[in-house]
């Protein structure tokens, strides 16, 4: 029996679109990961395993074991309509998190869905990152100045005893030849010798012409700088204990050149929940409330709020700071403590929202600026997170491990140079190094065993400079 060819060549086209429509449909971990950063990591700790604003997701499935898969993937896209309908499983997370409302994500695909539990089973079920602590640090850098200072005495001190052993050599022996030998010259006199003031002068132009030269090349850099900012805000109680991905508040690094400084906007995605903080109680966190106009008290944003006179966002928050005071020691009525602390509290907001540039409470919190680049330096955050796949704490350092931000890397040229001629590229499942076909075939054939960033034209002038 004879096929029609056109027949046959119109099923292998479709077999073959099938094919890779259903290869590019099945769940990863690493779809996973960009999914959950997207959508999930706002509440929920990218550990898997600590509360935050929404329940750990560690052990979602097994959770969920008693109830069809498809109630999970509705639990997802719409959990008040779970409970509305009164789904028991619902219910039950709903009085234990309460009023915390899950956003919903009606249109997530079941797939999309089984990656993102593909990441949370990777990540808690990941061992514990091994810390070997070597003591390197402030210590080791002191340690090290002190032991070129102690080895520099020394060669001064060999200097002049040998100094001393050679004019008594040239005594002997002039001695010996029966000449007469010159005058032994006392060390104050060789110390003052024109030989030894113009070896003197040498060495202290040599030295002025260095520090020049090294105070000329870091002029402007910063290296240490961590300066007092507006609010207290502790990046290790944010990224360590409560896990938050760096890339949710500052999530123009996956996409731009500027990783952007969050909006009060993103704070209020968590603190709409969480109103008082571990350390300083109401009074960091009221200072968001102030400048976004959002009255705690009632939840509700506040109309008009820019329009609000200074005595009247004074009346707001002064109202919430001292029923917090109350709820939280267990009085009826403000002491001299509470008065204090309400006072206290409302000249930390006012202090912190205005100055002399800014005469109004409402608005943009003012951060100061730790990170700068010379205006000739072009820096491009995505290219580094996105494509080479870099942590933030490679040139941020373990920022997750500061109470008060700084600048962790000097941000020097010879730096960011040393960093391109070292970092492997990672070529394997990047689309963007594709193009670089030569180089795979050197991988694949064991020609070379790795890809610098260098290879690939990282220290060409025009990367940085255009």
């Amino acid at each position: 029996m004879c096929c029609n060819p056109l027949k046959v060549r119109s099923l292998s086209i479709l077999l073959l679109l099938f094919t890779v429509f259903s290869l590019h449909a099945q769940p990863s971990a690493e779809e996973g990961k960009t999914l959950f950063r997207n959508t999930c990591a706002a509440c929920h700790n990218k550990n898997m395993k600590a509360d935050l604003t929404g329940p750990a997701l560690g052990g979602t499935e097994e959770n969920w074991a008693d109830y069809p898969r498809e109630d999970l993937y509705l639990w997802i896209r719409n959990s008040q309509g779970m409970i509305a309908d009164g789904h028991p499983k619902a219910m039950e997370l709903w009085n234990k998190w309460k009023p915390v409302v899950m956003i919903p994500n009606p249109d997530m695909t079941d797939e999309q869905i089984e990656s993102i539990m593909l990441y949370i089973d990777q990540e808690f079920n990941k061992a514990p990152d091994v810390v070997i602590t070597t003591g390197a640090g402030s210590d080791d850098k002191s340690s090290k100045a002190f032991l070129y200072w102690t080895l520099f005495a020394i060669l001064i001190v060999v200097s002049v005893v040998l100094w001393r052993i050679i004019g008594n050599l040239n005594h002997i022996a002039a001695v010996n030849a029966g000449e007469t030998p010159p005058e032994q010259k006392t060390l104050f006199e060789k110390f003052t010798s024109k030989g030894a003031v113009s070896f003197l002068i040498f060495v202290l132009v040599i030295l002025g012409f260095y520090n020049t030269a090294i105070n000329g090349i870091a002029f402007g850099r910063q290296q240490g700088y961590a300066p007092e900012q507006p609010i207290n805000f502790s990046h290790a109680v944010h990224a360590g204990e409560q896990g938050i991905d760096c890339q949710y508040c500052h999530d123009g690094a996956r996409r731009s050149r500027h990783s952007v400084i969050p909006s009060a906007n993103t704070c209020m995605n968590c603190h709409r929940a969480v109103k008082s903080g571990s350390t300083y109680g109401t009074a960091e966190i009221t200072k968001i409330f102030a400048s976004i106009g959002y009255d705690p008290s009632t939840d509700k944003y506040i109309e008009n709020y820019n329009t609000l006179s200074e005595d009247t966002i004074k009346t707001i928050y002064t109202k919430w700071i001292e029923d917090q005071y109350l709820a939280t020691s267990d009085k009826t009525e403000l002491d001299s403590r509470g008065n204090l602390e309400v006072k206290n509290q409302w000249e930390g907001i006012k202090s912190s929202l205005t100055n002399e540039f800014k005469s109004e409470i409402p608005g943009p919190i003012e951060w100061v600026r730790i990170h700068h680049l010379p205006d000739h330096v072009t820096y491009n955050h995505s290219q580094h997170v996105t494509v080479g796949k870099l942590e933030c704490q490679q040139c941020h350092g373990k920022v997750e491990e500061m109470e008060v931000l700084q600048q962790y890397a000097p941000l020097s040229m010879g730096w960011c140079v040393n960093c391109h001629r070292q970092t492997e590229v990672q070529f394997a499942g990047n689309e963007y190094y594709e193009a670089y076909g030569r180089y795979h075939d050197e991988l694949a054939s064991g020609v070379r065993d790795k890809v610098t960033v260098e290879d690939i034209g990282g220290l060409e002038c025009q990367k940085c400079h255009y």
